[in-house]
């Protein structure tokens, strides 16, 4: 069933909302990425949000609709949720705009997040942290606006904030000097994409718009699989920008009619990607905002010789994640391995172990051992980071032709989490 208003939403809300947003948010710049166009035989372009006023593109949509109710707002105050960039948008507009603002976020928000949004807000804002995830925090919002008669800003589900977050792709296609073939952005509830993909479609119809969201969170492609909006019964926060259990109602019906293609990306490949993106270009994206770069390894087939824009559409990542990012793409690339080894309680065990076990190029990044009496043999909690995936096998030979029993962690989901 077709939400209203939502078969008229194109170019004009979208360009209502560029003229009122131009003097206000960073008009980032759209970088054509020579590493990746060599490696995808293509011309790709970055769209760099994570060099917005905010570190991320929310400000656009979060802004122009307080503004649109500034009268009302000023009067009420404003209530919103997030897991952390929407908050920081409107915190931003409350503190430029001298309107009250009670902001709620996840208990399992990032510290550097929360921080951002008390600098942003400065004393116009109060920080309430509730619930695990995104969904428990906008039930708590929803909550106390309607206890304290406030006005909710939701971060996606409104066709205003859609309009804002769709002035990126205005930018994008005044920028571009040659013709769009393909927009990758990643999809959380759907605000960005719904305005996007309704503008770039209004303006370049042939152009294809692909939605990214991560594999423990495509409440998108369910949705479409299900024809409707569905809650996820659970969600992986990595990615918390795109971390959203079920997305909006009217952000469902416009990413049906314009978007051509939804990618699911693992959270391990958006690690790798975030770390090529800081070790080859120095732009720090958080996670959510890897996943479009991430994408373009599935469509690398189709964009050869096209020009594609993705669009990294944050760059809100604590530096305190980065053992834990760097972990996640070790073990997608199949270069981290966990292992219970039961050591024979004898001297030289575990000498025999690092000389005739471990491979040349072979490390050790954990190791847990405890040694008790009056037993035969340990269990030792071992991890071990190869060089290169194809060098797996000739360890777990090793190990077997020299007599050490072992469990891989790797292959057991409950003792992975249990113990790594």
């Amino acid at each position: 069933m077709e939400v209203a208003g939502t078969k008229s939403f194109a170019v004009e809300n979208v360009l209502k909302a560029y003229h009122l947003l131009k003097d206000v948010v960073v008009h980032t710049p759209l970088q054509k990425n020579d590493y990746l166009s060599e490696k995808y035989g293509a011309n790709i372009y970055i769209k760099r949000e994570d060099l917005q006023s905010v570190r991320s593109f929310k400000i656009r949509g979060a802004y122009y609709k307080i503004k649109k109710i500034e009268t009302e707002a000023r009067e009420s105050g404003v209530v919103c949720a997030s897991a952390g960039n929407h908050a920081q948008g409107v915190a931003y507009a409350c503190a430029h705009l001298g309107i009250k603002g009670t902001i709620f976020m996840p208990l399992t928000t990032p510290k550097q997040k929360v921080n951002q949004v008390r600098m942003f807000g400065r004393d116009q804002v109060e920080i309430i942290l509730s619930g695990d995830t995104f969904d428990d925090s906008a039930a708590a919002a929803q909550e106390y606006c309607a206890e304290h008669e406030m006005i909710f800003i939701h971060p996606f589900d409104d066709l205003d904030i859609v309009a804002g977050q769709g002035t990126v792709a205005v930018e994008v296609l005044n920028d571009i000097e040659e013709p769009l073939d393909f927009i990758f952005g990643g999809i959380g509830g759907g605000g960005l994409m719904s305005g996007v993909a309704a503008y770039v479609k209004s303006i370049s119809p042939n152009s294809q718009v692909i939605g990214v969201e991560p594999v423990g969170a495509a409440s998108m492609k369910a949705a479409l699989e299900n024809g409707g909006p569905i809650q996820l019964p659970k969600i992986d926060k990595f990615c918390d920008g795109t971390a959203v259990q079920m997305v909006g109602s009217q952000t469902y019906e416009i990413c049906k009619q314009y978007l051509d293609d939804i990618v699911v990306v693992p959270e391990g490949k958006a690690s790798t990607t975030l770390l090529d993106l800081y070790n080859k270009h120095a732009i720090v994206a958080e996670p959510s905002g890897a996943l479009p770069v991430a994408a373009l390894d599935l469509y690398a087939d189709k964009i050869k010789g096209k020009t594609a824009v993705v669009i990294i559409t944050g760059g809100n990542n604590d530096i305190a994640r980065m053992a834990e990012i760097k972990e996640k793409s070790l073990l997608y690339e199949g270069l981290l391995h966990y292992f219970i080894v039961n050591f024979p309680q004898r001297a030289g065990a575990l000498r025999q172990f690092l000389t005739v076990v471990l491979g040349p190029n072979d490390d050790i990044t954990t190791f847990e051992y405890t040694k008790k009496n009056n037993k035969e043999s340990g269990p030792a909690l071992v991890g071990i980071e190869l060089s290169k995936p194809e060098d797996y096998q000739g360890l777990i030979d090793r190990m077997r032709i020299n007599g050490f029993e072992f469990t891989e962690v790797n292959k057991d989901s409950q003792l992975f989490g249990l113990l790594v």
